[in-house]
């Protein structure tokens, strides 16, 4: 049995570790999207930015990763099959959504999984609601607290430069943006970087209470945040710049071209606006979409020049893909621990 639990243990990881590859993979253009777009960093200078300041992001704190290890699914219905289940779903989703170019919420994704697989194991009873209810109220909350900021530090930055010549403006928001969008991906990597985290930590409790080590179980949390399974961290972080070292790039060209017309002032409004509001959601552990919020950040900004200058119909097709993810990770989240159980 020991030897079973250890190579259980081996395949979450190592699931765990290629959903961070394919969440730096997507949400890659979260972070360098606008920045490319404005043409103020090259493509690779801008995911060596991105990659690094994910890992700092995800290396930092660990309020999210405790919510998706501890919060999401009754503890007595985290197991080593329903956490393969969930993986599985949202490794298959986000890959798909990436390769056809569209930029969704791979935080949602890993959650639907985890909560369609708890529910195959033991119905209902297995989600915390109230955990769940935060979710999926920030599932709307994100996208429009993202738009209003950005429209609303758009509209202030106008203001403010009303007097001074489109070059001097051009100049300023040139430099100022880089930090901006290294502001966007050390909060991603805050709060999307900290979900390897959490299902390695839930792998390991996982492993040592079938092992007979409970007390070694309920230390997990506490040894991470020590610094004594250091590795568990440094793993994530890895994985997540790894994936934003290659770059999903036709998300990144959905977001940084197809959505609206972006100069270095838009950039910047749309990354500090959005980076801002991950990174409060980061500080309450609530695990929220970096892909909303940048993107409707995006779209709050070009707003303010006419509605129009939004592509409203690329937008729909973002905004479908987001509102399908619960139901498809759900569903496959399902199907997966249901067709575990006939196996095993």
């Amino acid at each position: 049995m020991p030897e079973a639990s250890l190579i259980l243990l081996l395949l979450i990881i190592a699931l765990a570790l290629g959903f961070g590859v394919t969440n730096g993979f997507n949400d890659a253009a979260n972070a360098v999207a606008t920045v490319i777009g404005t043409r103020v960093l090259s493509p690779r200078n801008a995911i060596i930015l991105a990659a690094a300041l994910n890992f700092a992001g995800a290396a930092t704190g660990l309020e999210v990763a405790k919510t998706i290890g501890k919060g999401i699914l009754a503890p007595e219905t985290l197991t080593y099959l329903t956490v393969i289940a969930g993986l599985a779903s949202a490794v298959i989703w986000v890959s798909l959504a990436t390769y056809y170019g569209l930029p969704l919420s791979v935080t949602h994704s890993l959650i639907a999984g985890l909560a369609g697989a708890g529910m195959a194991v033991a119905g209902s009873d297995a989600i915390v609601w109230n955990v769940m209810t935060r979710v999926v109220t920030s599932v709307v909350a994100a996208p429009v607290l993202g738009f209003v900021a950005g429209f609303v530090l758009m509209v202030w930055l106008f203001w403010l430069f009303r007097r001074s010549a489109p070059a001097r403006v051009q100049a300023i928001f040139g430099k100022l943006q880089i930090f901006s969008a290294a502001f966007m991906a050390y909060s991603h990597g805050k709060n999307d970087g900290q979900m390897p985290i959490g299902v390695i930590a839930i792998a390991l409790i996982i492993y040592y209470q079938g092992i007979g080590q409970s007390g070694q179980a309920a230390a997990v949390w506490d040894e991470i945040a020590s610094g004594n399974l250091w590795w568990v961290v440094v793993i994530s972080s890895l994985a997540i710049s790894l994936g934003t070292a290659f770059g999903g790039w036709r998300v990144i060209r959905t977001l940084g071209l197809r959505v609206t017309t972006l100069r270095p002032v838009h950039g910047f409004a749309a990354e500090t606006a959005g980076a801002a509001i991950i990174e409060s959601a980061s500080l309450l552990g609530i695990p929220v979409s970096t892909t909303h919020c940048i993107t409707a950040a995006i779209m709050g900004v070009g707003a303010t020049r006419r509605l129009s200058a939004v592509r409203w119909g690329v937008a729909g097709n973002i905004v479908t893909a987001w509102i399908i993810t619960f139901p498809i990770c759900g569903a496959l989240g399902y199907l997966f621990a249901w067709l575990l159980k006939l196996i095993f």
